[in-house]
């Protein structure tokens, strides 16, 4: 449940799913004839992104080492959400596809069934409370039996094993290890469904309820149309496409539509593979101002092998509210493979905190706040200075195009074909080419992404607030050593002041004026990130006067902050971080191609240091104080004569950052 919101009307849970059941009364009497049981095994999980397992590592020598860049997947020209589709997940798009169209009317007939399914069974589990939701304050968890007997294919001896766990008769019970073969004491050894039988893919169920400041109407476009379903939640969306309208609203609105799409989901790293889906979205208005949209895969209809992600009756239940707002339950409830998860991420991942629904809210909620600063007349920034509104309007807009394009440079995608440092020890940290820039005289020069992540002993409140102060900067960005770092302004993004977007003013003397940054800062109840990118004066002018942010080339950089652990009951701090750190840089050495080992020596050098500067930040040990002393003073030295001696120290600062 949001906190942050003084609106939210009624903070019993229980009562206000009670308020809501009483408003979508009538609905399944409403006369749906293609309403049937969901089975527990609805779904369907294509191939997800191998991350780690299949970039070819470099064996060579580490004394020259280089990247060379594996041929990409064609470009689709037509739709960001399309691009780099591996070829796997076009043929599966495509069997999809040429599923619906043979016995076309068969098949979009059981499709239309499975939708209808799906909400029924999204609004059973959007409004009920106890016994099928335990809930403990902000934290609701699903109760896997009671799951089971509300919507799984449940027989008469499944269901005598259910209640021999519930009263605690255990002798009769199978024996589920798959490996033993010791004779059971009973006569009848039951068959399992389908459901219990799915290994590997484990089951994640979360639910948020709470207020956003627009309309239901606002809401369901958002979610129906894919662009601006993938611009909305871009901080979780890598890739979205629509592969077929089934079935088109009526009245000019979406109630009934139906459409066939496919989804890329990502964590902000490149140590967590993306989870991918084909899925069926249906909408339909439960009443006057309330609308549900469900999403469910289509595993069980159309059976797919290499099954790691299946997406079970998902989606949200929109209400309209006084003064143009909607409160929105949403669900979360899914299958999937954790197994290729790096270690670092696994418990956060493993618990379901990381896709849970408060995420998806939590995006929604944020978007809303951008509109709304975009919208609004007036907005004090730094002493009372306003920004002109189409100042201000360009400005927001370059922030958005930065951030979007941030999260898209450090996820796991199937766009982004990451590959380990070929340097001993140094195999997290990852580096892939962009593309090319032009530069006014020169030939073409690559765009290079390197990133890591790495897990620090110290609050994310506490990280965030150090990352994103601008007197902080000079503790761990290198090239800003002696350096003076102002705000110059700023502007708020709703109710919280931290988060905002900023121009951040770089002198290299009190008089002259080196270059400026765009920063966006925000905190959420999942994450944090810090994105900046350099601007220079010229660029930056004709945002502030209203020019087309469009035009303005952006390198984003930064950070993303996640708790290392999930928050005890849902909210507050934990005591440790997991850390990206993500640098976009030009490089006039590399190709599309080809990255040359000084290039391989200055991407670790850079991210180790940085890396090590904000780990120092946070300690009184006077080893690491005098090493991260050396690094400025060898900053300044430029390491015209010494750069091997150097690189061994920084992978010797490396080596004491991932031992922790």
């Amino acid at each position: 449940m949001d906190k942050h919101d003084d609106h939210f009307l009624d903070k019993d849970v229980n009562s206000e799913l009670r308020a809501m059941a009483i408003f979508v009364e009538g609905f399944r009497s409403s006369g749906d004839e293609n309403a049937m049981d969901v089975s527990g095994q609805l779904g369907f999980e294509p191939d997800v992104n191998i991350g780690v397992d299949d970039v070819h590592q470099n064996d060579e020598d580490t004394s020259s080492p280089s990247l060379s860049v594996r041929a990409s997947p064609q470009d689709s020209p037509d739709s960001r959400a399309s691009t780099n589709v591996r070829s796997d997940q076009m043929n599966r798009a495509s069997d999809l596809l040429m599923a619906v169209s043979v016995s076309a009317d068969t098949n979009k007939t059981r499709i239309t069934d499975l939708a209808s399914s799906a909400m029924e069974e999204l609004l059973k589990m959007a409004l009920e409370g106890e016994p099928l939701w335990h809930i403990d304050g902000d934290t609701e968890s699903l109760n896997g039996f009671e799951y089971m007997k509300e919507f799984g294919s449940v027989d008469a001896t499944l269901r005598e094993i259910m209640r021999m766990v519930e009263v605690g008769d255990p002798q009769c019970l199978p024996n589920l290890e798959p490996n033993d073969e010791s004779p059971s004491e009973c006569t009848d050894r039951p068959m399992l469904p389908k459901e219990l039988e799915e290994e590997h893919l484990h089951a994640e169920a979360s639910r948020q309820i709470g207020l956003v400041s627009t309309n239901p109407a606002s809401v369901v476009e958002w979610l129906m149309d894919v662009n601006q379903w993938s611009l909305v939640f871009a901080n979780i969306i890598s890739r979205a496409n629509l592969l077929q309208v089934l079935s088109t609203g009526v009245d000019g609105n979406y109630d009934g539509t139906l459409q066939l799409m496919t989804v890329e989901l990502h964590l902000p790293t490149a140590l967590v593979p993306t989870r991918e889906s084909h899925f069926v979205r249906y909408c339909k208005q439960l009443g006057y101002g309330t609308w549900g949209v469900v999403d469910v895969s289509l595993e069980n209809l159309f059976p797919y092998p290499a099954s790691r992600f299946r997406r079970r009756p998902s989606g949200c239940l929109i209400q309209g509210m006084p003064e143009g707002c909607s409160k929105v339950i949403w669900v979360e409830h899914v299958a999937v493979d954790n197994r290729l998860v790096q270690s670092i991420y696994r418990p956060l991942v493993i618990s379901g905190f990381t896709f849970s629904a408060k995420r998806w809210f939590a995006a929604l909620i944020r978007h809303c706040q951008w509109l709304a600063t975009l919208r609004a007349r007036t907005a004090p920034t730094h002493d009372g200075v306003l920004l002109p509104q189409a100042g201000r309007e360009s400005l927001l807009k370059l922030a958005e195009r930065m951030t979007r394009s941030f999260w898209g440079d450090i996820s796991a995608c199937n766009e982004n074909q990451w590959m380990p440092l070929p340097i001993r020890g140094a195999e997290d940290i990852r580096a892939m080419t962009k593309g090319s820039i032009p530069v006014p005289g020169m030939p073409p020069s690559s765009k290079i992404v390197f990133t890591t992540s790495i897990r620090l002993a110290v609050p994310p409140k506490r990280l965030f607030d150090f990352l994103r102060d601008e007197n902080s900067r000079t503790k761990w960005d290198t090239r800003l050593f002696g350096h003076i770092i102002r705000e110059l302004a700023y502007v708020i993004n709703g109710n919280n002041p931290e988060n905002r977007v900023s121009i951040l003013q770089v002198n290299a003397t009190p008089e002259e004026v080196e270059i400026f940054y765009l920063q966006e800062s925000f905190s959420d109840d999942i994450g944090s990130y810090v994105i900046y990118a350099p601007v220079d004066a010229l660029a930056m002018s004709g945002i502030l006067n209203g020019g087309s942010p469009e035009i303005v080339n952006i390198l984003p950089c930064g950070f993303s902050i996640l708790p290392d652990r999930p928050p005890l009951n849902g909210h507050g701090d934990v005591p440790g971080s997991l850390l990206t750190i993500a640098f976009h840089i030009i490089d006039l050495a590399s190709t599309e191609e080809y990255i040359p080992p000084e290039s391989v020596k200055t991407i670790f050098k850079v991210i180790a240091e940085t890396a090590f500067l904000i780990k120092a930040a946070f300690t009184s040990d006077n080893v690491q104080g005098n090493l991260a002393g050396g690094i400025k003073e060898k900053k300044k030295e430029k390491m015209d004569t010494d750069i091997e001696s150097y690189l061994c120290c920084i992978v010797a600062i490396w080596q004491q950052i991932k031992i922790g």
